[in-house]
């Protein structure tokens, strides 16, 4: 009893009962059986199990506890039940022959697990041998019960509130990462070994316009609950923030706004990266965050030396942007310090690590993703376990959440991009819709000639009335079409509601029902109105 009494006060879930319960109880009873049942809304659900197949558990998972004769009767006397053979089993409960043949015992403790007064389960031990229980067994079998069922009572309480954190946990971050043209990826969570198994780390990847893709990373400091829920609160900003094209300096800048308006024990570390595969420069900025490791696709690992700014909270705003030039199919890796930083390891030593992991790892010839189909992202999901296993071999002893993110870019090909100038007068539609007619001929997407000439002719003579130049219009060929008109102004254009006698104001309204997305964003000098289509389907 107290070997028992020890171990459970150690327990902290269900299944570490359980466990307790097998290995202190059965082996002094000779006992090689073992079911503990807990009771809810009047069904036994099989909280764990000792000795039984998983066919027979599935028969007595979620039975009525009225179905269940023996252990009914043992709850509601709230007395153990000791029956010394089959042959009793059936004399007692003749309906459940067939129940006895399945569970291949020959006898059973049936013993009533009582807490604050309120019956929570009854746990089952069992023999596979006849055999009789005298009454120091029986008496003590009952002292036992009391210990299980008030360690068991703990436990489900636990594992509610751990069933709740983790739900929490997996509603504020990313389902599933999109498979961009631009970039695929594949990320793992690590929440601490300790305690609530929730925290404020975050990632995400957002698709832009222009096929241009943002990468998040972030880490709210702390852990807990309240953390994650400052967590879910800016990434939630961040997706909006990143609707309005904002550069990554002034998106980290309204954040900052955020976080120190939560309170001034708020502090997080984040990272805004945005990839633009036209040129495949990553612009990016830091708040107090580590700087992405590169690999290059002939398996050259770098780690850039960029500044860092404060975390937000403590900034004080610009945040300044850096730019790294990426070669097709380059990896970015991304993590948040719980990856790479613990007790007996600094966080230079763990960058260290992580480098060495990483040349090891894309050494092989069959990892580096150059070359396959871009969205098959299962080459990143073997490198983040081959990273997460080196780095966190002891995950149940680590202390703090850990987030790590692999980013595979490839640029645009040269010939999916086409762009000309337009004069600033009003010949520029007539050109414009000339210069796409022949470019998609090129492409052999005539299919959507004419829709595509009707948008840019509107997104040019919006510009020629109600803007300045110098214009140019531009073509993407991507899992979509995307076309884009530049000027040198910054007035955004919006959708006005025209009366029934105006002979204006419905060319952006024919623009929005044209194209599956369109929009704005702007730019150091001037902006531009982008339109995507869908690619016609392969015949």
């Amino acid at each position: 009893m107290s070997e028992l009494t020890a171990a459970l006060a150690e327990a902290v879930t269900s299944s570490d009962v359980v466990k307790a319960v097998a290995e202190r109880v059965l082996p002094p009873f000779g006992a090689d059986g073992l079911v503990v049942n807990a009771l809810e809304g009047g069904r036994l659900h099989v909280v764990g199990s000792v000795g039984y197949t998983e066919e027979f558990l599935r028969q007595i998972s979620g039975i009525s506890l009225t179905s269940h004769m023996a252990i009914a009767e043992t709850l509601r006397t709230r007395t153990p039940g000791f029956v010394e053979s089959p042959a009793e089993y059936v004399q007692l409960y003749p309906q459940f022959e067939g129940f006895v043949a399945a569970s291949t015992k020959s006898a059973w403790a049936f013993l009533p697990l009582i807490a604050s007064g309120h019956a929570i389960g009854c746990c089952v031990v069992s023999f596979s041998r006849p055999r009789s229980f005298s009454e120091e067994e029986r008496t003590l079998l009952i002292a036992l019960s009391g210990l299980i069922a008030q360690a068991l009572d703990r436990a489900r309480l636990y594992d509610v509130e751990h069933t709740r954190a983790q739900e929490l946990q997996r509603g504020l971050l990313p389902r599933t990462l999109p498979s961009l043209s631009a970039v695929c990826a594949a990320a793992r969570y690590m929440p601490a070994g300790k305690g609530e198994e929730v925290g404020g780390d975050w990632y995400d990847l957002i698709p832009l316009s222009g096929d241009r893709v943002a990468i998040v990373i972030g880490d709210v400091m702390g852990h807990g609950i309240a953390e994650a829920a400052v967590m879910g609160q800016l990434r939630t900003a961040v997706r909006a923030l990143a609707d309005l094209e904002l550069d990554p300096n002034e998106l980290l800048s309204h954040l900052n706004e955020l976080v120190s308006d939560l309170g001034d024990d708020k502090y997080a570390t984040c990272s805004y990266a945005v990839f633009d595969p036209v040129t495949r420069i990553c612009s990016l900025s830091l708040a107090g965050h580590l700087p992405p490791v590169i690999v290059y696709p002939d398996g050259t690992v770098h780690c850039p030396e960029l500044a860092s700014d404060p975390p937000l909270g403590a900034a004080e705003p610009p945040f300044e942007t850096h730019e790294l030039h990426l070669p097709d199919e380059s990896l970015l890796v991304f993590c948040t310090d719980g990856l790479v930083e613990s007790a007996t390891r600094d966080i230079d030593q763990g960058l260290a690590q992580l480098r060495q992991t990483l040349a090891r790892a894309v050494a092989r010839p069959s990892f580096f993703p150059t070359g396959t189909q871009h969205g098959d992202t299962r080459c990143l999901d073997d490198l983040c376990d081959v990273i997460v296993s080196v780095l966190l071999p002891d995950r149940e002893q680590t202390n703090d959440d850990a987030v790590l993110l692999v980013a595979h870019t490839r640029g645009t090909p040269a010939d999916s991009v086409a762009s000309c100038s337009l004069p600033d007068d009003p010949r520029a539609a007539g050109q414009a819709r000339e210069y796409v007619r022949s470019q998609l001929a090129v492409w052999g997407l005539d299919d959507l000639a004419m829709t595509t000439e009707l948008l840019v002719s509107e997104l040019v003579g919006n510009v020629i009335r109600h803007a300045s130049g110098p214009m140019r219009v531009r073509l993407l060929r991507s899992r979509s079409l995307i076309c884009e008109v530049y000027d040198g102004s910054l007035t955004s254009p919006r959708i006005r509601r025209a009366a029934y006698t105006d002979e204006g104001g419905r060319g952006l309204h024919l623009v929005a029902a044209l194209s599956q997305r369109w929009g704005t964003r702007h730019l150091d000098e001037g902006k531009c109105i982008w339109t995507e289509q869908d690619l016609p389907l392969a015949h």
